[in-house]
């Protein structure tokens, strides 16, 4: 049992994207979709607060997925 949670494939994210568990605290960023926000925490999922959404209702702090694959915006 022990070894198959070893082997385990790692994953890693699309070109030209990263996950939100690797970027530093208050980065802003936009996913696939096109919602932008920024991270504001991050331990086994990340906090983030959403800026811009496809969905208005979608706005305000949400937690999210640590590995939801971002692209960072400088």
């Amino acid at each position: 049992m022990k070894k198959a949670l070893r082997d385990k494939p790692k994953s890693k994210p699309a070109k030209g994207y990263k996950y939100l568990k690797d970027l530093k605290l208050g980065s802003v960023f936009i996913t696939e979709s096109g919602t932008r926000g920024v991270l504001i925490g991050c331990e086994t999922n990340a906090k983030v607060i959403i800026t811009e959404c496809c969905d208005n209702s979608d706005l305000g702090k949400k937690i999210i997925a640590a590995e939801t694959e971002v692209k960072e915006i400088i």
